[in-house]
């Protein structure tokens, strides 16, 4: 049996939703809370979820604990807004790291107090759905830190770095920038769930060196896992999520669900 062959062994589709927000994000609906999106994930059949609410990562423990004893795995992450005014997911194997991003994001935080009339309400919740409070920071807004320096900080806590919906004209890369740096060390670049990896493919050929994602980036419980990446893994965890970016030991992202 050839090397390639043993590493493919035991490795099947699995269903991803790798940028989620919950009701701590000012702009996602208030029954966003960890336990629903738990379930509602599990109804979907996914394997795996991202939490990546704006600028924080308040909730992520919370939904990780709602999906404890589930075959659902939960990873603690964050979309953190740049000085450039472009997003930056960073998915973590721990919840401690992706905490110790929050807390670096927050002392970079634009100043200023959440306006609940105009953005919303920013619901800390606990994983029985319960309100455990009010996050009263400017969640909405950005950052002092330079997109170099979020990825480098992602990097540092063994994170995986990945540029949010590179396909839209607003808070992306390639929309704030007009360009992704060719020296920007990104784990992967999204797309949004306005076109396939096929469609992204042919509209950004510049970018062919980089591994192509898709994610839903639910506001509310309709949006989750509406635009799944498909892993060729061989479990949820994010160990196995990190080789199927880097495309090593037969993991993979697909173009498509398997059987397709």
């Amino acid at each position: 049996m050839h090397a390639e062959e043993k590493r493919s062994r035991g490795l099947r589709g699995l269903r991803a939703d790798l940028h989620v927000h919950t009701c701590l994000s000012p702009c996602a609906t208030l029954d966003m809370t960890p336990e629903k999106i738990v379930r509602h994930a599990i109804a979907r059949h996914l394997a795996m979820i991202a939490v990546t609410d704006h600028n924080s990562a308040e909730n992520a423990g919370a939904v990780m604990r709602a999906a404890a004893g589930s075959d659902l795995a939960v990873i603690p992450g964050m979309e953190v807004t740049s000085a450039e005014e472009a997003h930056i997911l960073g998915f973590f194997e721990h919840l401690a790291e992706a905490l110790s991003l929050q807390a670096l994001v927050y002392d970079r935080l634009q100043p200023g107090k959440n306006d609940e009339n105009l953005f919303g309400l920013q619901v800390v919740a606990n994983e029985r759905d319960e309100v455990e409070g009010m996050n009263t920071r400017l969640l909405i807004g950005a950052t002092s830190l330079s997109v170099n320096e979020i990825v480098d900080a992602i990097h540092e806590r063994n994170g995986l770095a990945v540029a949010s919906h590179i396909d839209r004209e607003s808070f992306s890369l390639v929309g704030q920038l007009g360009f992704i740096p060719p020296d920007l060390p990104l784990d992967a670049v999204e797309i949004s769930a306005r076109m396939s990896l096929v469609e992204a493919r042919r509209r950004f050929p510049e970018y062919r060196r980089l591994t192509f994602v898709t994610a839903s980036d639910a506001h509310d419980l309709e949006a989750l896992g509406s635009h799944p990446a498909y892993l060729q893994a061989a479990a949820a965890e994010f160990g196995e999520l990190q080789l199927a970016l880097q495309g090593r030991d037969g993991r993979s992202i697909a173009e498509e669900a398997p059987g397709a």
